[in-house]
């Protein structure tokens, strides 16, 4: 089995197979960054976030963590836009089957 290595996503975010599992976390800590995604959703504050980790997570920390989330959705809606005349074809095929079968 080939063994995972440390991905760094950017200035801040990592994945370490050594540090919980591979999960983001932010470099230099075992903070994940869902975790903190998670405190946005919540309605907090980039300031009590920081405070929050004493100050182990910063607002560019946070600004990068936001932009990764970003990228990583509009990655997938590029991925769903892809197959989606796949599954227009696919299920109009169904639906011309199904009439002639009628």
């Amino acid at each position: 089995m080939k063994a995972r290595k440390r991905i760094e996503f950017g200035e801040f975010i990592v994945s370490d197979p050594e540090i919980c599992g591979g999960e983001l976390t932010f470099k230099g800590t075992r903070i994940f960054v869902k975790d903190v995604l998670e405190m946005l959703e919540d309605g907090w504050d980039w300031d009590r976030i920081s405070a929050a980790w004493d100050g182990c997570v910063s607002r560019a920390a946070i600004a990068e963590a936001i932009k990764l989330a970003r990228q990583a959705l509009l990655d997938e809606k590029k991925v769903e836009n892809a197959r989606a005349p796949q599954r227009a074809e696919y299920v109009t095929s169904v639906h011309r089957k199904r009439s002639v079968d009628v």
